[in-house]
């Protein structure tokens, strides 16, 4: 018969696809213990790491299975950890931050100097876009950028920066588990893309998107960082209060397309802002005319125009960049080398670059 020495010794082969280490070490494989012919194994995966559910228990069911004597595995699943605190294991559930005690004061990212949000009333508008882009026009000037993709239903930031089939290392041990952004384009990003597969759907309620977004500011190895961009999903919801709660910002952008259909719901984004304390830097209008590639001094406003200006009037804040819409933008996402670096002399390039030295000027890197 197995022992439960031997248990362990077989679960070993179990490993995390990002980090390498095996889920004993991780915390991850809990209390293995036996039962007469049946192994018994508690499988607490953080919330970063589900996506690999169904392969550990295939392998961990295969590597027991194989010991002396045993012919029933017992494989019980924690329930996934629906929030995490700084300094709690990744996926621990608590009364930190995300838990369900008193929300704390907004606390400061260690190692990281300031976080501006971009945001958008609704999807299709190119938040994503401007996000990524923005963020590598900052590094550019010579900053120390971090991207955190937290639209966590829709994470499009790997596809843009090239880096959609890499996994993230896990460092640490116990309390002191981190992710390890992954680099690209002069930036560093930590995206939920990075963590499930390319067509697995992120089906989670509140808490849980509340835990991972508090994760990715808090339990990610950073490093010393001028400014993180934090890429929200679009509308007014969990995600917009967690970070507007949890951490200070240097303020917060408000992307639009010049049509009345975005307006009105990019109105409603920027007044929570507003409402929320958050300082709004100003409105970026994106898609304010469509350049032909074979009539390059043309533009089309095929959107409309002028709204962008308008929304920026009636909320008393800067209309920081009128974006045009041009082939190469699209063509660079989806190469995964955004605009900015894969065609820095391109209208839109030039865009960027201009607004994020408009941004180095509203929102400076403190001393």
């Amino acid at each position: 018969m197995a022992t439960a020495e031997q248990a362990q010794a077989a679960l070993t082969a179990v490993k995390d696809a990002g980090s390498g280490r095996n889920l004993l070490e991780l915390g991850w494989i809990q209390e293995p213990r036996l039962q007469g012919q049946r192994a018994v194994i508690r499988l607490a995966l953080p919330s970063f790491a589900q996506s690999q559910r169904d392969r550990i228990v295939a392998e961990a069911r295969e590597a027991l299975l194989s010991l002396e004597g045993i012919d029933d595995v017992q494989i019980e699943l924690a329930q996934p950890a629906a929030a995490a605190s700084a300094g709690a294991p990744i996926g621990a559930a608590g009364h930190g931050p995300g838990g369900h005690g008193q929300l704390p004061e907004r606390q400061p990212i260690p190692g990281v100097r300031q976080v501006i949000a971009v945001s958008s009333g609704k999807g299709g508008v190119g938040k994503s876009t401007v996000a990524v882009n923005l963020a590598c026009a900052l590094a550019r000037t010579g900053l120390r950028v971090g991207l955190l993709d937290a639209d966590i239903y829709g994470p499009n930031a790997p596809t843009m920066l090239g880096v959609a089939d890499r996994t993230p290392e896990v460092r640490g041990e116990g309390a002191g588990q981190v992710l390890v952004p992954i680099p690209s384009c002069g930036i560093a990003v930590v995206s939920m893309g990075l963590l499930i597969d390319a067509n697995q759907p992120v089906i989670w309620r509140g808490p849980m998107l509340n835990g991972i977004i508090r994760q990715f500011l808090y339990q990610v190895d950073w490093g010393e960082r001028d400014v993180v961009v934090v890429d929200l999903p679009p509308g007014t919801g969990d995600a917009q209060l967690t970070l507007a709660q949890a951490v200070p910002m240097a303020g917060v952008i408000v992307v639009t397309t010049p049509q009345e259909v975005s307006l009105a719901d990019a109105r409603r984004g920027l007044a929570m802002f507003l409402q929320m304390g958050v300082n709004v830097l100003g409105v970026v209008e994106n898609m304010s005319g469509f350049i032909p590639p074979d009539a390059p001094e043309k533009r089309y406003p095929i959107f409309g125009s002028g709204g962008g200006a308008r929304l920026a009037e009636e909320a008393g804040v800067a209309l920081l960049a009128e974006l045009p819409l041009e082939m190469p933008v699209r063509e660079a996402g989806d190469s995964g080398r955004p605009v900015v670096i894969a065609e820095p002399d391109s209208v839109t390039a030039r865009a960027f670059l201009d607004l994020a030295a408009r941004i180095a000027t509203l929102a400076p890197v403190a001393a």
